[in-house]
C-alpha cells in the first residue's frame, strides 16, 4: 500500500494490479475491424446499384415512365442517394477535425436534397393529378420550375442551420477516456447537440410532411400512383431514423457511429429501392407499359 500510484489516463492497470498497461485505442478502423469490411462492402455495392439505375434513367430519359414525373427532380434524387453512400466513408477511419465537420454536413445535405426532391415529386403529383381538370387554376403550377424552386429553399434551410452549427459550435475530434474501462475512445464531438438535432429535425419534418402528402394521394389515378412508392420509401425512412436515435444515444464508442451508418444506408436503400426498382422494372422488363398510349389509357380509366 506504500508504493500505490494511481495510473495515467491513457494506462489502465494490470488484473494482478501490479503495473500500468497502455489502453487500448478504439474507433472504426480499416484494419481488420469486421464492422468497417461490411459498410465499405455494403456502400460500394449500393453506389454501384444506384450509378446503373441513374445509367437507365439517363438513357430512357425520354420514355413516359421516366418523364412522368420529372425526371430532373430524379436525377438529383439518384445523385444524392449516391452521395450519401458516399458519406459512409467519412464516418470510418480514426477521425480528425475536418471529417467530424464533414461527417454530418455531408449527411444533413445530401440527406436534405433527396428528403426535398421526394417533397417535391409528392406535391408534383398531386398538383399534375388536379391540372387535368378542364379549367383548372392548378395548370400554371405544373412545371419544373416550382419543383426546383422547393428543392432549392428546402435545401437551403438545412444548409443555413448546418452553417450556424459550424460558426457557433463546430463538431471537433476527442479522446473519451472513461466511457469504457481499459478503452480510450477516438471520437467526434458534436460541438452543439442542439445544432446535431436541429439538423436532424429538419429532415425528419421534410421527411414526415413528404409521407403524409404522399399518403393522401396514394389513391390516385395508376399513371400517377408514384406517391404509393414515396408512402412506402417516407415510412421507412421515418421509421429508421425514429428507432435510430435512442440507440444512438444507447451506445458508446465505434458502435455509436455504427448505428449512425447503419440508419444511413437503410434509409438511403428505403429511397432507391421503393421509388427506383418499379420503374426500372417497367422499363427493363415491361417496355409494353412504357408508352404514352397506356399511360393516357389508365389515365382515362
Amino acid at each position: 500500500m506504500e508504493n500505490c500510484y494511481k495510473c495515467e489516463d491513457t494506462e489502465w492497470p494490470n488484473q494482478e494490479k501490479t503495473l500500468c498497461i497502455e489502453k487500448q485505442i478504439e474507433f472504426l478502423s480499416y484494419a481488420g475491424d469486421p464492422l468497417t469490411l461490411i459498410f465499405i462492402i455494403s456502400s460500394v455495392i449500393l453506389f454501384i446499384i444506384a450509378a446503373v439505375i441513374l445509367g437507365i434513367f439517363i438513357s430512357f430519359r425520354d420514355t413516359p415512365v421516366v418523364r412522368a414525373n420529372n425526371h430532373t427532380l430524379s436525377f438529383i434524387l439518384l445523385v444524392s442517394i449516391k452521395l450519401s453512400f458516399l458519406s459512409v466513408f467519412l464516418f470510418l477511419g480514426r477521425p480528425v477535425d475536418i471529417t467530424c465537420m464533414l461527417r454530418q454536413t455531408s449527411f444533413g445535405i445530401t440527406f436534405s436534397i433527396a428528403v426535398s426532391c421526394v417533397l417535391a415529386k409528392t406535391i408534383m403529383v398531386s398538383i399534375a393529378f388536379k391540372a387535368t381538370k378542364p379549367g383548372s387554376p392548378w395548370r400554371k403550377w405544373v412545371g419544373v420550375k416550382l419543383a426546383n424552386g422547393l428543392v432549392f429553399i428546402c435545401s437551403l434551410i438545412q444548409f443555413l442551420i448546418i452553417v450556424f452549427w459550424l460558426v457557433i459550435a463546430p463538431p471537433f475530434v476527442e479522446k473519451n477516456f472513461h466511457s469504457e474501462p481499459g478503452k480510450i475512445i477516438i471520437q467526434c464531438n458534436e460541438g452543439s447537440a442542439i445544432g446535431f438535432y436541429l439538423v436532424l429535425s429538419y429532415m425528419g419534418l421534410l421527411a414526415s410532411v413528404s409521407f403524409i402528402v404522399a399518403f393522401l394521394a396514394r389513391s390516385l389515378p395508376d399513371s400517377f400512383n408514384e406517391a404509393k412508392y414515396i408512402t412506402f420509401s417516407m415510412l421507412l425512412f421515418c421509421s429508421v431514423w425514429i428507432t435510430m436515435i435512442p440507440a444512438y444515444l444507447s451506445t458508446k464508442g465505434k458502435y455509436m457511429v455504427a448505428v449512425e451508418i447503419f440508419a444511413i444506408i437503410s434509409s438511403s436503400c428505403g429511397l432507391l429501392f421503393c421509388i427506383f426498382l418499379p420503374k426500372c422494372y417497367i422499363i427493363l422488363f415491361k417496355p409494353e407499359m412504357n408508352s404514352k398510349q397506356y399511360l393516357l389509357g389508365k389515365c382515362n380509366t
